[in-house]
This record gives C-alpha cells, sequence and structure tokens, in this order.
C-alpha cells in the first residue's frame, strides 16, 4: 500500500543575472496529466546542457505538483488538487498538504503557468482570468497582459468566466452565507490562489491526456512564455491572428437537480448548441434546452443531484481585439 509519506516535493529554479519577473511553471496538477512533466524536463534539460539561458528574471518549475496523484497514474491524490487550494492549519488529506507546500511557493512569484491535459478528443485552450475589477469574488489588475500573454502560448481557443460562473451557480443553490463562503472557497485552485496573491496566471489545456502532440505544446508553450517575459534571448512570439481566435465566456451552470435528470446523447466540451436545442430531461420529464445559441462546456453526466451538470458559453467577440 502506498504511503503518503514516502513522498517529497520538488521545485527547481533558474535566475538570470538581469531583473525580470519571477515565473513558475507547473505540471502534473492532476496525476495523469503529465505532458507539462514531459515538458517541463524537456525545458530542463535545454537548460542544463547550455541549449537555453535564462538571462533575466526567474524561473521555478515544478514538474510534478502532485506526487501521489502522479504515482497512481490518476487525476487524484486523495481528492482534486484544483479545488479548495489554500492553506490549512490542520490539514486533513494528501492534497492538504501539497496545498501548504505549494501555496507560500506561488505567492513568491508574479507569474503561473499551470499545464494540463483533458479526457476526450479536442484542440487544446487556455482558461483565461477576469476583467479588471475591484469585486471581493475575485479582484484583479493584470488582465491586459494576462490576455496579451495568453494569445502568445500557440493555441487558438481562449476561455474565460469560470469563478464567476462557478460562483453564480454557488450562490443560487446556497442556504446561508457560511454555506456560500465555504463552497466558493472550493471553486479556487491553482489560478485563482495565484490571482488572489497579486499575480496573475493561465491554466494551459494542451490536448487530450494520451494525444503525443500535447507534450509539444507544452513544450511551445513554455518556451513561449519565456520569450514573452523577457527571460531569454528570443523574439517575442506574435499573437494568435485575430480571425483564428475562438473565445468564449463561460455564462451560466446548469446543475443535476434529480438523480434521475439525464442528458440526451453524449456530450462532449465544446459540442455547438443552437438555441433551443435539447441538451437533457428532467426527472420528471421536462425538457432541458439551451437558452442561447453557444458551446456547452464540461458536461458531466454523472454529476450528483445538486452539483453542476453543464456550463453554457457564449462567443466573446472582444477578447483579442
Amino acid at each position: 500500500m502506498t504511503s503518503s509519506r514516502q513522498f517529497q516535493f520538488k521545485s527547481v529554479n533558474y535566475t538570470g543575472m538581469a531583473p525580470g519577473p519571477r515565473l513558475i511553471i507547473m505540471g502534473a496538477t492532476h496525476g495523469n496529466e503529465v505532458c507539462g512533466t514531459k515538458a517541463i524536463q524537456r525545458v530542463m534539460e535545454d537548460i542544463d546542457s547550455g541549449k537555453l539561458h535564462i538571462q533575466a528574471g526567474s524561473v521555478t518549475f515544478v514538474p510534478i505538483v502532485n506526487p501521489l496523484a502522479y504515482a497512481k497514474g490518476e487525476r487524484n491524490g486523495d481528492r482534486n488538487l484544483n479545488r479548495d487550494l489554500f492553506p490549512k492549519e490542520h490539514p486533513q488529506d494528501f492534497e492538504d498538504r501539497v496545498g501548504n507546500w505549494l501555496c507560500p511557493l506561488l505567492a513568491q512569484h508574479d507569474v503561473l503557468l499551470d499545464l494540463h491535459s483533458f479526457n476526450a478528443p479536442g484542440q487544446p485552450f487556455v482558461m483565461v482570468g477576469p476583467e479588471n475589477n475591484e469585486g471581493s469574488l475575485q479582484p484583479f489588475r493584470h488582465a491586459e497582459q494576462e490576455r496579451a500573454w495568453a494569445l502568445r502560448l500557440g493555441v487558438r481557443r481562449f476561455v474565460d468566466g469560470w469563478l464567476a460562473t462557478y460562483g453564480a451557480g454557488v450562490q443560487r443553490r446556497s442556504r446561508d452565507a457560511d454555506e456560500l463562503e465555504t463552497v466558493l472557497r472550493y471553486g479556487v485552485g491553482t489560478t485563482e490562489y495565484m490571482r488572489s496573491t497579486g499575480g496573475y496566471a493561465l491554466t494551459l489545456e494542451c490536448g487530450q491526456h494520451a494525444d503525443p502532440q500535447a507534450p509539444e505544446v507544452a513544450y511551445q508553450a513554455i518556451m513561449n512564455t519565456l520569450a514573452f517575459h523577457k527571460l531569454i534571448d528570443a523574439p517575442e512570439p506574435a499573437p494568435a491572428p485575430f480571425e483564428e481566435i475562438e473565445a468564449l465566456s463561460m455564462v451560466v451552470v446548469h446543475d443535476k437537480l434529480h438523480e434521475g435528470d439525464h442528458f440526451t446523447r453524449q456530450w462532449a466540451s465544446f459540442d455547438p448548441l443552437s438555441e433551443g436545442e435539447q441538451i437533457g430531461v428532467r426527472a420528471d420529464g421536462t425538457p432541458v434546452v439551451a437558452e442561447f445559441g453557444g458551446r456547452i462546456l464540461f458536461p458531466d453526466a454523472k454529476a450528483l443531484a445538486n452539483k453542476e451538470w453543464y456550463y453554457l458559453t457564449r462567443p466573446n467577440p472582444e477578447f483579442g481585439k
């Protein structure tokens, strides 16, 4: 039986001679998402061999954020690390212990790139943060820089609106203020925590878990990130052409209200939807239809009652302008 006590945490830092931003680049936040790990190891080999040189600022690489999940070859160790990510005075599980190490490390940096992959076939995409705001949910002041960087990662699909849409769903189903606070915290993962410390961050979903191109997508994103932030001597990467961008905003989350609710077909993230198109059926036979045209995101046929069932997105024509 695997004991969590046998694991340790590893980060590797390279610091240039000139001043610059402090980057942190991570892989295997989820243990079965190894494209980032492979890409990070490749970049570190480039640096150690002298092929690549960090001339300014610093970059910290964390090849394996969650060593228990990685050893298991599964998404989670004890639970999803990318939820409720805060330091815990009394850690209850392995991911709490990861958080107690990782959160202070994130706070020492300015910029985070978190490299992931996904289960179903599909094209890579980037999850970006909110517009600049002074609200209570996710105050932010680096939107322009974060989005300029996102456009230079080397992918063409961008999604924003995660925490606001998740939070609206939580607020709708919560019974009291204490519960609302608790569940909203559950929506905080690596990038949300990084933004809470005053930095900015992107989650790059590099492709399907087993796609042989996913590590290459991750590697190119790392190289583009180092170039964009001027840590290496390389031309600034060009932004994705506006006419090739697909930018989507998460607008609403719909819950599974009863265990008998079910989809009418096997949906995958980014499947297109027309206004009025049927998505599923409630347990009482009521049809569930799309209230506007767009794409479905994160459909979960195995969702429990009173949990998120699927999200709807609509195009964001302003992104990238």
